[in-house]
């Protein structure tokens, strides 16, 4: 069945059109994407990062979706059309892949060169307000109260914001706004984020969640079109002319203080883990996805309790000692490998990330026995070779 929302669109989302920005590799995750998009790669057993994006929009009461796709986009039309399709009636989810939208091998250029490609269905689905979504984030949020605030405000631009340490902030577009919400400037990926006024451990950071009104995103992304300086991008071009123009706000979730509703950013290998960790916990941190149409629902392995992560379609045969790995779908860890122990050693066979995060594929794991294999052949030669008899 599909997922559970409002029978008839609310009054705040029934004019609003849903823009899914799924075309993006994910280079972060190296070999997880090596064939396929990073919104498709598995998590938390046999859902896909999607998914959480795409029960969100559901459960809001959106039944007009377009999901823009690029890279490797196969095994993620393949999943939203069999999983997804049934909770967006008369054809409302509809997947456009860069190359046949724009007619060029190249595809989109950028995340707002997504959204003005595909104008004119925007046009024709007669939407005055267009929420624009990231497709590889964690969490579980309803836009409904977001699309009514910003309906309320008059406002060009509606940014969903979160709370994260400076530390880690200058992977995010980092936001100062006054006490009214207002914004007032929007860096994005500062090498060297701002604090917060008052919490100089705390950034304001987006979540890649927009609500634009229709009529001023359209001149915008024309202008934005024919700038050859610009990088056609929401983050670094759009949002902040709105900023300029005092027609961008912020919309929050809940304060620094106050315990935030869960969001993660998966776009790196220990994020990814550390994610997936969470919801091995004895409860989820957010309401896991339930997509529209009976799905295998394995549940996340684990492997020794040593923070491992095991993807479907992998095996770890027992003996093996694991710390902090990723095991990719396809791998089989042979018994009495140790991986996570030795990071000198786990940097010549597999990729170890800044955190201390071992992905481990089947390919590298081929090799490694390949290499090992000719090593060991090469000592047998000279060990029985006639010189090594004299």
């Amino acid at each position: 069945m599909p997922l559970a929302g409002p029978s008839l669109p609310l009054p705040e989302v029934s004019q609003t059109m849903t823009v899914l920005l799924a075309g993006g590799r994910g280079s972060r995750l190296h070999e997880l994407t090596a064939r396929t998009c990073k919104p498709a790669v598995p998590f938390a057993g046999q859902h896909r990062i999607v998914d959480f994006t795409m029960a969100n929009v559901v459960r809001s009461g959106l039944r007009r979706m377009i999901v823009a796709t690029q890279y490797r986009p196969e095994t993620l039309h393949d999943h939203l059309a069999g999983v997804w399709s049934g909770s967006f009636p008369s054809a409302g989810l509809r997947l456009r892949e860069g190359r046949r939208v724009t007619g060029n091998r190249d595809g989109y250029c950028g995340t707002a060169a997504a959204v003005h490609a595909n104008a004119a269905e925007i046009d024709a689905s007669g939407a005055t307000t267009v929420l624009v979504l990231a497709a590889d984030h964690v969490y579980d949020m309803d836009y409904a109260p977001m699309i009514a605030h910003h309906l309320a405000s008059g406002k060009s631009v509606t940014v969903a914001a979160d709370c994260v340490p400076v530390a880690t902030a200058a992977g995010f577009g980092v936001i100062d706004a006054d006490s009214t919400g207002a914004i007032t400037r929007f860096l994005e990926k500062p090498a060297h984020p701002p604090a917060m006024v008052g919490n100089p451990d705390q950034a304001l950071v987006s979540m890649g969640i927009y609500v634009f009104d229709w009529a001023w995103l359209r001149r915008r992304l024309q202008d934005d079109a024919r700038n050859p300086a610009s990088g056609h991008d929401f983050g670094h071009d759009i949002v902040p002319a709105a900023v300029d123009e005092g027609g961008a706000q912020v919309f929050r979730r809940a304060t620094c203080d106050s315990a935030a509703p869960y969001w993660r950013d998966v776009g790196t290998l220990d994020a990814y883990r550390l994610a997936q960790l969470d919801f091995m916990a004895d409860a989820a941190p957010c309401a896991l996805p339930r997509p529209g149409r009976d799905t295998p629902q394995g549940g996340l392995k684990s492997h020794s309790g040593d923070g491992n992560v095991i993807l479907p379609g992998a095996r770890v045969a027992p003996g093996a000692r694991l710390r902090k790995v990723i095991v990719a779908a396809g791998a089989h860890v042979p018994a009495g490998l140790s991986i996570g122990h030795d990071r000198d050693e786990d940097r010549r066979w597999f990729r170890v990330a800044d955190g201390g995060t071992v992905l481990v594929t089947a390919d590298m794991l081929a090799q490694r026995a390949a290499v090992r294999s000719r090593g060991l052949f090469s000592l047998t030669l000279h060990n029985f070779s006639p010189r090594g008899l004299i």
